[in-house]
């Protein structure tokens, strides 16, 4: 008999599910509209800086510096916890959607920075660099480099971009510039925040999933495109305070209403359902409270309708606020451009800045 013990490898354990590491998903950690107001309700005005086209005045998608009479700078960070567990899945979409504010704005990216913060005692090192290769498969889409980036040592997973764009002044487009008969366009369904909600309890099937991830991962690159029609006269992306909260900052900055036609609004194809299963996040919930002053709705309308106006969008479309004899046009231009789900979704009225749903 041998004296020599033979020991057995130690077992590794199985790497924990992204999302079960962080409180929150997606867009849906975005502080509530009326916490990020009180936030900055001392923040200093850009006054002083004449360059500064766009600053936090308007919680447009990015800030804009001028650097001549044809040349601006688009400067943008967002980032934000895992909705998925596929580490390259959550790369692509955390920098699809970062990237997309520079697009909002009528800009075309030129670079980006990577924003890291891992729970490196919970997730082993090839996930995290998953993650990384991802975002910069985003980027390499977008025609730009990950150019560099800061890391820290974190709770929970957290992975986004500093992104940086060039645009002519007279393509940039503001949240704030609607008028008074334009039409609004939607070029994206809705519906994330309810997929990932239903994806963190395992009740999203693989289907609605590969539906969720094509819309989340497609680049807003057509803003860019369309910023050079001057009948485009505002644009924002809808993201984290969903269709109504999005719609709601455009309205009171352009000083008028807006009117969505709830027929008309494209929604994911088992949102509806989710959601009157109750497969809705705390997000939803939050923005109401935030900014429900805001907005009218029909009456009697059932709270899981309601839930898919203030739904969360992780990497969502664009509202396009046009001039109506253009909708048409401006529509299939879209659509062709590869945005199938794009619908003309109500117009814009006089009136206080409110959304009115009908």
């Amino acid at each position: 008999m041998s004296d020599t013990i033979e020991r057995e490898a130690p077992v590794q354990a199985p790497a924990p599910r992204l999302t079960s590491l962080a409180h929150g998903g997606g867009c849906g950690c975005k502080l509530a509209p009326s916490v990020l107001q009180e936030l900055l309700a001392e923040h200093p005005a850009a006054g002083p800086y004449r360059q500064l086209l766009v600053g936090t005045e308007t919680g447009d998608d990015a800030a804009v510096w001028q650097i001549d009479d044809e040349t601006c700078v688009v400067a943008t960070t967002d980032f934000f916890m895992p909705m998925v567990d596929d580490p390259h899945d959550f790369g692509r979409i955390a920098a699809t959607n970062a990237i997309s504010d520079v697009y909002a704005m009528g800009g075309k990216p030129i670079m980006a920075l990577a924003i890291l913060g891992m729970p490196l005692d919970k997730l082993p090192v090839a996930m995290t660099r998953e993650i990384l290769k991802g975002g910069a498969s985003i980027c390499a889409e977008a025609g730009i480099p990950v150019a560099g980036g800061h890391s820290i040592d974190a709770p929970e997973p957290i992975y986004g971009l500093a992104v940086i764009g060039l645009l002519n002044p007279k393509n940039l487009r503001r949240n704030n510039a609607a008028r008074p008969g334009d039409a609004l366009i939607l070029t994206k369904a809705l519906g994330v925040g309810i997929y990932s909600a239903a994806f963190k309890k395992g009740e999203l099937s693989p289907a609605a999933y590969d539906e969720m991830l094509a819309s989340v991962t497609l680049l807003n690159r057509v803003g860019a495109d369309l910023a050079q029609d001057a009948d485009v006269h505002a644009v924002t992306d809808v993201t984290g305070f969903g269709i109504l909260g999005h719609g709601l900052e455009m309205a009171r900055g352009s000083g008028a209403t807006l009117r969505l036609s709830l027929a008309d609004l494209p929604f994911l194809s088992q949102a509806e359902r989710l959601a009157q299963e109750g497969r809705v996040t705390g997000a939803s919930h939050r923005n109401w409270a935030s900014y429900g002053d805001g907005a009218v709705l029909p009456t009697g309308l059932p709270d899981w309708r309601r839930h898919l106006l203030t739904d969360p969008q992780t990497s969502g479309g664009l509202l396009v606020s046009c001039k109506a004899e253009r909708a048409g046009d401006l529509l299939a231009r879209i659509r062709a451009a590869g945005y199938p789900s794009a619908r003309i979704v109500g117009r814009v009225e006089a009136g206080p800045g409110r959304v009115v749903v009908a």
